[in-house]
């Protein structure tokens, strides 16, 4: 569904019963990666008086190729980290992993490997290992170069032959790259990617600089670092 089919919406919300709508720009669905390798050793201890809070993590992360996902290796030797709580690392690491460091969106092709930890016997609990997994994590991502990543979409423009140069101006401008001019059967069909965050409102542009004549589709094609 794209920016037309929202507008025919919302006029028939108001005509057919009365309901006046505000739209905005879509949120960008960002995600975070790293760009290189970072090892961190994070320890949680809390004494409160009572029971205590006592976890150790030793957490290392390195970028992984594109479109590999996730991964997360257990390399702890020795039961420094006891089984039980093991379950509570994966969670923390997947916890952070969901969200980043930057602005809440997933990261995105990073091998975590756990290298190491200790517990304490009356202090250490599944609670104290997911949090110090977590902020380990939220550590090691801000060591290892977190940035993000931005949508970038494969656009394909159908355009009247005096009306290229505009067309092409415009993409230009939105931080566009022309791929490729070919012959359409309307005219010259244009390929070229552009960053979803510069397209809102390309089909009210399109219209304008065409006369109308130009039409378009796009759909997603990978994910940049964002500029």
């Amino acid at each position: 569904m794209g920016e037309l089919h929202l507008d025919v919406v919302r006029q028939k919300l108001a005509r057919d019963h009365r309901v006046e709508t505000h739209a905005g720009a879509p949120e960008i669905a960002f995600r975070e990666t790293i760009t290189r390798a970072a090892e961190i050793d994070h320890l949680l201890k809390k004494q409160t008086g009572g029971s205590g809070m006592y976890a150790r993590v030793v957490l290392r992360v390195e970028p992984a190729e594109p479109g590999t996902g996730n991964s997360v290796e257990m390399l702890v030797t020795g039961g420094n980290i006891p089984a039980p709580f093991l379950n509570a690392v994966h969670h923390g690491i997947h916890d952070v992993l969901a969200g980043g460091v930057l602005r809440g969106s997933p990261v995105v092709d990073v091998r975590v490997s756990v290298l190491d930890g200790a517990a304490h016997v009356k202090d250490s609990n599944d609670l104290a290992f997911r949090m110090a997994a977590a902020e380990g994590m939220r550590e090691a991502l801000r060591a290892a170069g977190s940035i993000l990543l931005e949508p970038v979409m494969a656009v394909e423009v159908s355009v009247p032959e005096e009306h290229q140069g505009d067309i092409l101006g415009d993409l230009t401008k939105r931080r566009g790259r022309i791929l490729s001019l070919d012959a359409g059967p309307s005219g010259p069909l244009v390929h070229a990617e552009a960053p979803l965050a510069e397209m809102f409102g390309y089909a009210n542009a399109i219209r304008s600089l065409s006369k109308g004549r130009a039409s378009y589709s796009m759909r997603p094609a990978r994910f940049e670092r964002s500029k």
